[in-house]
């Protein structure tokens, strides 16, 4: 039985409204902001922690803990694969208790950002039970967390999650380039200011300043994000001179390599701009990164040939990144002052879980274990996402069914959104639906023509399949050095492609194929529509088509609409003319309950030619891009 528009229309409205009730204020004026720190003629800060200043020491030690990109990994258990894993914030908790234990240190703990989606866990306190205190503050506060940095992924949770998560937390969430369109004031809290042993630990906070790249904008409405080093250059000064910190940390949901998606160093709101800040801005002693999931330790040089430690925690709480700091007492100045830094980053895997959260916390595992595990329908037969890479697949081609059954348009296009990920043959659960789809994106409804169908395809081809002159030549778009060389990546044991599989879109729909001999812009062939009755028609470049396509894509992330089909933000919104309400999960658990039994099949639309040569190209790739 399939879910036409209106039914899940009707459903997603009532679910929002259980959601946000029936508030219609913008969300600018609904985020809590400390205002003492906003206004530039504030005297002092409010500190997070306190402590009488003493002057016995001859040194005081901080150790400053950072945690990023926790997914919602609260605990040592994969809801969306029913085991046990061996890091999580429990593991966190351990570390961090053993580091307070210390009596001749004083312990500051961050977070970074992006710990409102991933594991079922947030997704249940998110969208099902929305009455309790959501776990995230639970588990943040009984931890002492002292401040955290907004992320992109909290905010793709909506605003009646994080303003509820805000609210609830016993500490600051800061992002002081997130500021109102209208006024230009901040609408989070820019920064605030930590004391331990009557030392100031400033800290500035900023997300990354692509989320209008990747969300809809009804999840942030009314604000607008800046460039990180102009809001840097403005914040620092302000800091420096009103606070008169110790130390000056940045705490930044943004990654370090600023070339990631072609970009380079001169362009505005880079994604990941966090070294860029570090090089350009002085003032600063530490910045913690985040989005990039990757562990950082480096040491950089700022304008004013100081150094500037650069740190960053891996994903899913498998390390933490740490700054000890000693301080010395300047006899002369009469004051502290910085002796030295170390940088590094601690693995959690070496330490176990704690008790104290596993057991505080047990009710929600409970609670949630019970929830990701109701059955929801049956599959037929094992479906996974390694044969997505290479060619059409069940598993991509369930998801195109599901989005075209929800919407009636045309043409659908998805991306495999995991590198392994499988739904095993039998019952389904609600646990199984993480796998399918990975994130919460909605699910657009757009208008293209033929030829821009045909150029956002071009684009996605373009970076995943290499172009070949011989059966020899590998399929995949491999990075490759200055030499030619295909890179290694040690942290996935596997080589480097151009674009991440999850910008790998494919299409349903329509028939077509990809020439692996021709060069890019010039390999996708579509010949023919396909009708919901199995009949076709001729492809027509200049006919209007409607497209189901998910919020992510929709609205520019991987450049497939704007660098692929050429389209600007403006134009992107006004060719959107639906979307869903709720996130694509939601209706594809919703779908599995009503079908029954899935009887997964790939329609092959679409083939890779030569086909001798793309099958044997396969062989060779397959170790390469899935490790020996």
């Amino acid at each position: 039985m399939s879910i036409k528009k209106i039914s899940f229309l009707i459903v997603g409205i009532l679910i929002i409204f259980a959601f946000v009730g029936c508030k219609t204020a913008p969300v600018t004026e609904e985020i809590p902001v400390n205002e003492s720190v906003v206004e530039e003629k504030v005297e002092q800060a409010p500190a997070v922690k306190s402590a009488e200043k003493s002057m016995m020491k001859e040194d005081i030690h901080v150790k400053i803990i950072e945690t990023s990109d926790v997914h919602g990994s609260l605990f040592p258990y994969d809801f969306i694969n029913d085991k046990e894993t061996k890091t999580s914030l429990a593991q966190v908790y351990s570390y961090v208790e053993e580091q307070r234990a210390d009596e001749n240190q004083s312990v500051v703990l961050l977070d970074n950002g992006d710990i409102l989606q991933g594991q079922p866990i947030v997704y249940y306190y998110n969208f099902e039970n929305t009455t309790d205190e959501h776990i995230i503050a639970s588990v943040m506060n009984a931890m002492e967390y002292d401040a955290g940095t907004v992320g992109n992924h909290d905010v793709e949770a909506g605003p009646a999650v994080y303003l509820k998560v805000a609210k609830e937390c016993d500490f600051p969430w800061l992002a002081a380039n997130a500021v109102s369109e209208k006024t230009g004031k901040n609408v989070v809290t820019p920064y605030t200011v930590i004391e331990r042993e009557g030392l100031k630990i400033a800290v500035l906070g900023m997300i990354t300043p692509g989320i209008p790249n990747w969300l809809p904008e009804n999840l942030y409405e009314g604000i607008f994000f800046e460039d990180m080093i102009d809001t840097a250059q403005k914040w620092v000064p302000i800091i420096l001179s009103k606070e008169k910190p110790d130390v000056l940390v940045g705490l930044f949901h943004s990654g370090v390599d600023f070339e990631y998606g072609g970009r380079t160093a001169d362009e505005k709101y880079l994604e990941n701009a966090s070294l860029l800040v570090a090089e350009q801005v002085p003032g600063f002693d530490i910045i913690f990164t985040g989005h990039d999931h990757q562990d950082t330790n480096m040491i950089v040089k700022n304008p004013d040939g100081e150094d500037v430690y650069v740190l960053g925690a891996l994903n899913a709480a498998r390390s933490v990144a740490v700054a000890d700091i000693d301080f010395a007492w300047d006899t002369e100045k009469g004051a502290y002052g910085v002796k030295a830094i170390n940088g590094s980053t601690v693995m959690m895997e070496d330490y176990p879980a704690s008790e104290v959260a596993i057991n505080t916390f047990k009710y929600a595992m409970d609670e949630v274990k019970e929830w990701v595990s109701r059955p929801i329908g049956t599959i037929t037969e094992t479906i996974s996402t390694p044969e997505a890479m290479f060619g059409d697949s069940k598993f991509v081609d369930l998801i195109h069914t599901l989005q075209l059954d929800l919407t009636d348009a045309d043409v659908s296009f998805a991306a495999p959104l995991s590198l392994f990920a499988s739904i095993e043959e039998g019952q389904v659960y609600v646990r199984d639906m993480f796998n399918l789809y990975k994130y919460e994106n909605l699910l657009y409804t757009m208008e293209l023509t033929g030829a821009e169908i045909d150029a956002f395809l071009e684009y996605s081809y373009m970076n995943w399949f290499n172009q070949m002159s011989s059966s020899d030549d590998h399929i995949i778009r491999f990075k490759t050095d200055d030499n030619g060389e295909l890179i290694f990546n040690e942290r996935y044991n596997s080589y480097d492609t151009v674009t991440r599989y999850y910008n790998w879109d494919s299409a349903a729909g329509i028939k077509y194929t990809v020439d692996l001999r021709k060069p890019d812009g010039d390999k996708v062939n579509i010949k023919t529509l396909i009708r919901d009755d199995g009949s076709t028609e001729k492809f027509n470049r200049a006919k209007t088509y409607t497209v189901a396509i998910n919020s992510y894509r929709g609205n520019g992330g991987g450049g497939h609409l704007t660098k692929g089909v050429g389209l600007s933000k403006d134009e992107i919104a006004d060719r959107t003319i639906d979307s869903t309400v709720a996130d694509l999960r939601f209706y594809f658990i919703k779908q599995f309950e009503n079908m029954g039994t899935v009887v997964p099949s790939v329609d092959m639309n679409w083939i890779a030619s030569p086909i001798v040569w793309a099958k044997k190209a396969m062989v060779q790739d397959y170790p390469l891009l899935f490790g020996e």
